[in-house]
């Protein structure tokens, strides 16, 4: 090909990056994107929002380790895939996110759908680009790839002009590497400080290991494992970090946090030595920051500078590739001479009888089906070996504690931005990266409309995606805040008006069931999962369930409510 425009350049950068599938919405600014795709071996998956297409492209990049790439039009188009990309950046998860914008001549002219998407999204991006030079195309695009998969991961916005797109140059290569003096992430850790830190556990008596996302998004979990299974150190993690540790092992204690298992959270107030890998100390995993490991020397390993002493001050830090670090630890460690099984055994069986004496509990009824106890049988059912997306409230926090995960990249949730309408196309998403794979989207009945529209999407790419909806009539963490807080003033929190679910499948063309009763579960959830099309399972749970342990907003972790 002699000369190349704009869209053939977009399009044969992305094969050479080896992109599989694209997740879009055409519209007048990408059209001539749209012309040429079918000349390119892409599956382009059609979604019907914006939205879904970034967390759909989200859901396949936590599935896979891959980038996700979405395309969309200017204007709306554009400012419709903010939340998505909002939610990507909190929780460090690469995409690249291409956007239509009006010919160059008519930027700042308010033109039919202009919008300045790279000033909306700065604040929520890794980095994003205004293209203005079909020249600079290639370029741009392998930057992109680059800064979003390196490091600590994120979204990356470039936004295309109509007429660069249009545009014609015979001066097109795509650059196999790239070097940017001002982004060079440091991934090996400074051997003095790994060593410092090896010296301090091998003196402690309480150590814990903390993990969080960081060690999924660096591949770091067989170290992380191996870590604690050698020198006998019980682990919790964040949300983000759930199956970073496998959830059937004897060292797992469960997550920490506002909703995170007794014995997570008092070894984290008791522990003499903290270990925190790839985390960055939350809200709402630490509680009162004041009160939180007091008794704790903090060693914090993270590829991020920035995320360290953010929000909590530490003794050791470690700016790192998580599994470099963790590898280069390991070694430190084996210089040493200690019997670790010895030195923390009595901690071992300190963590292990809060375990015993407070495990995850809910009070059975003979009236209602218990929200937690459907998690159970989908646990029961699938034995840990399917991926669970979900959305987000009530149901995202079951999930999390009644599910047990026991590999990487099982568990796909919005955990920072805490984003309603997120689990199901991200559930798509992770369907195509995995055809192979039972994914199933644990929902609440408030969230799952959201994004609802979207079935149609599942439908027609024939992705056989399980949603089990606990359907207790109300928007559930709100409702259950305002039972605990605010003295049960239900303020728009019921749903009163709540569609047919079932018949919506059906008129979507997937298949609904509906459970009312407990003996129904296990039944109707096998025979959902064993069908090869999109299905609803609407459970219908008890109204006014809760979500225990809870840390009430701005108690320490300790202050757990229970059940």
């Amino acid at each position: 090909m002699g000369e190349w425009t704009g869209a053939q350049i977009l399009l044969e950068c992305l094969k050479q990056e080896g992109v599989e599938h694209i997740f879009g919405f055409p519209g007048g600014a990408v059209i001539d994107i749209y012309h040429e795709m079918p000349g390119f071996p892409f599956q382009h998956i059609l979604v019907r929002h914006e939205q879904g297409a970034v967390h759909a492209a989200d859901g396949y990049a936590r599935s896979t380790g891959k980038p996700g790439v979405c395309l969309v039009t200017s204007g709306p188009g554009a400012t419709n895939t903010v939340t998505g990309i909002a939610t990507a950046y909190m929780d460090s998860i690469p995409l690249i996110v291409f956007t239509g914008q009006v010919p160059t001549p008519l930027i700042g002219n308010d033109a039919f759908q202009e919008v300045d998407i790279v000033g909306i999204t700065r604040p929520c991006t890794k980095h994003n680009y205004l293209v203005k030079d079909v020249n600079d195309l290639a370029r741009i695009v392998k930057e992109a790839f680059y800064i979003a998969t390196t490091g600590r991961p994120g979204p990356v916005l470039i936004d295309l002009p109509k007429d660069v797109m249009q545009a014609r140059t015979s001066n097109f290569d795509y650059p196999d590497k790239i070097t940017m003096r001002s982004y060079n992430p440091n991934y090996l850790p400074n051997r003095k400080q790994v060593r410092k830190a090896a010296k301090l556990i091998a003196e402690a008596k309480k150590p814990l290991l903390y993990g969080g996302g960081g060690i999924i998004s660096s591949s770091a979990y067989q170290e992380f494992t191996r870590l604690a299974r050698r020198f006998n150190i019980p682990v919790t993690t964040t949300l983000m970090g759930l199956g970073a540790f496998p959830g059937n092992d004897e060292l797992w204690l469960g997550m920490l946090g506002m909703h995170g298992t007794y014995a997570a959270n008092m070894a984290v107030n008791d522990c003499d030595v903290l270990i925190a890998v790839g985390a960055r100390f939350d809200d709402r995993v630490t509680g009162k920051i004041a009160t939180f490991a007091p008794h704790a020397r903090i060693i914090h390993i993270d590829i991020d500078p920035t995320s360290i002493r953010k929000n909590v001050s530490v003794d050791i830090p470690i700016v790192a590739d998580c599994q470099n670090a963790l590898k280069a630890l390991e070694e430190e460690l084996d210089k040493l001479d200690c019997d670790f099984e010895k030195q923390h055994g009595e901690w071992i069986k300190c963590v292990r009888q809060w375990a015993a004496t407070h495990p995850l509990t809910y009070k059975e009824s003979d009236k209602y089906i218990k929200p937690q106890m459907v998690v159970e049988k989908i646990y029961e059912l699938t034995r840990g070996e399917a991926i669970i997306t979900t959305e987000v409230g009530q149901n995202q926090m079951w999930a999390a504690q009644f599910y047990n995960y026991h590999y990487p990249r099982t568990f796909i949730s919005s955990g920072g931005l805490g984003t309603m309408g997120y689990g199901f196309p991200a559930a798509i998403g992770a369907q195509l990266a995995h055809p192979e794979k039972l994914v199933i989207d644990i929902a609440g009945d408030g969230s799952i409309q959201m994004n609802i529209q979207e079935l149609a999407t599942a439908v027609s790419y024939d992705l056989p995606v399980k949603i089990v909806i606990l359907n207790n009539g109300y928007l559930g963490m709100v409702r259950q805040w305002q039972e605990l807080f605010y003295n049960r003033n239900y303020s728009a929190t019921q749903l009163q008006k709540n569609p047919d679910f079932v018949k919506l499948a059906e008129g979507y063309g997937a298949q609904g069931f509906r459970v009312e009763k407990k003996e129904e579960v296990v039944p109707v959830l096998k025979e959902a999962f064993a069908t090869k099309k999109t299905c609803i399972v609407d459970v219908w749970v008890e109204p006014e369930e809760n979500v225990y342990p809870m840390v009430p907003a701005g108690a320490s972790l300790t202050e757990m409510l229970l059940v």
